[in-house]
């Protein structure tokens, strides 16, 4: 499933500026990204309501179907990029109802001492996809785009099919309670929804992690938006230079697909590792440092056009990333009353929704500003993330000081 989603997800950005421009790509992704922030809310109310596995296999339906309407709009019979941009915000949408679920699912059925360790090896799996797929896609995407898009869908309904006969639902039952709550209706689900997130978000150590979040993420987003867009312009046709009497040429496509896969490749043998070791550390001091290193990569990507300078940015903005990956998922996991995971998820990736929002607009600053003062911008965003990562815990000490059974 992840192998097909990153043949096609990280070339988005470029199709989509080429067909409407950066200004209007931006804007577009912008779009697609609000309609995901609300799905990805209503699939966490949904995941503690109507079950983790009912949401997991109503997703994967939706966006088996949203996949194969994004291969109509790219078939013999019709060239559609509107459709095709309609057919990507529906799977983003359904790809928002997917994840809390999925979270609070690991959540349920792996003990608390386990749960780093576990996150982080789900996050090596899926990244093992970010090796292959790059490299696929940048030869099946811009040339096979229907049967990409087709493969895709029907990938997502066998998903779908397995779920359904090997997943069990791991919500605890509460029939009475599930029968009230359809008999009150939709409005009051919403209502109920409102309240419930208003009371997690009163959180002032929760709401600080999701700003610090939503900084960061304006770093690491970019590896789908502006740098396949950067690294395109910049490598153009590059000489790496002479091997065995030949001289080797670089296009930026590849050099994007060749960088991405890097960051797959490092994730999937390190994540780990480096999970296990970082927990030997402070965990402010793991987060400060995770968000400083992605803005030193985002200097070093402005200030270079070297490809071999871009591997050693890449190797940087992966190490920022790996430091966090398990024991942010274990945070948000002792924060979350059990009858409350779902939405605790879901609220905690609004650090990803949110930030994937407001991240496409790295596309029209690049016509605004140039490429060096939006890397810039970028970076100093980071920055700010790391303080207030820092704050959060500080915070985080006093209380657990306060309150020792926190």
């Amino acid at each position: 499933m992840n192998i097909t989603f990153w043949m096609f997800f990280p070339f988005l950005a470029i199709y989509f500026a080429e067909v409407f421009g950066k200004t209007t790509a931006g804007l577009l992704l912008i779009l697609s990204q609000v309609f995901s922030v609300a799905a990805n809310l209503v699939g966490g109310y949904c995941a503690d309501q109507f079950g983790r596995r009912t949401m997991m296999v109503l997703s994967s339906f939706g966006q088996g179907a949203a996949f194969f309407l994004f291969a109509l709009a790219n078939s013999p019979i019709l060239d559609s990029p509107i459709l095709g941009f309609v057919a990507f915000t529906i799977a983003s949408v359904f790809g928002s109802l997917y994840w809390p679920a999925s979270q609070a699912m690991v959540a349920d059925v792996v003990p608390e001492e386990h749960r780093s360790d576990v996150f982080a090896v789900f996050y090596t799996s899926v990244n093992i996809a970010v090796v292959i797929g790059p490299i696929l896609g940048g030869i099946f995407f811009f040339s096979y785009r229907f049967g990409l898009m087709v493969t895709a869908g029907m990938v997502c309904l066998l998903l779908a099919f397995i779920l359904i006969r090997f997943t069990k639902e791991t919500l605890p039952s509460n029939p009475e309670k599930l029968a009230n709550e359809m008999q009150k209706g939709f409005i009051y689900a919403i209502q109920t929804q409102v309240r419930d997130y208003g009371v997690i978000l009163k959180d002032k150590l929760f709401l600080l992690f999701i700003v610090a979040g939503i900084l960061s993420a304006q770093t690491f987003m970019q590896l789908d938006l502006l740098l396949p867009v950067y690294v395109k312009e910049v490598i153009g046709n590059q000489t790496l230079g002479t091997w065995f009497g030949n001289e080797v040429k670089l296009t930026g496509e590849l050099a994007f697909s060749v960088l991405i896969s890097e960051n797959g490749f490092l994730v999937a043998i390190l994540t780990v590792a480096i999970t296990r070791f970082v927990s030997s550390f402070r965990e402010k001091n793991v987060f400060f440092v995770s968000s400083i290193l992605y803005a030193i990569a985002m200097v070093v990507f402005s200030l270079f056009d070297a490809f071999w300078i871009f591997i050693l940015a890449m190797a940087l903005f992966t190490l920022g990333e790996l430091m966090i990956v398990g024991i942010q998922q274990s945070f948000i996991s002792k924060l979350a009353p059990e009858h409350m995971r779902g939405q605790y998820f879901a609220a905690a990736s609004l650090r990803y929704t949110i930030g994937r929002m407001i991240a496409p607009l790295s596309i029209p600053m690049t016509v605004w500003f140039g490429f060096f003062w939006t890397f810039t911008i970028i970076a100093i965003l980071s920055v700010f993330s790391a303080f207030v990562y820092y704050l959060m815990f500080y915070l985080f000490e006093q209380k657990k000081t306060a309150s020792p059974q926190v």
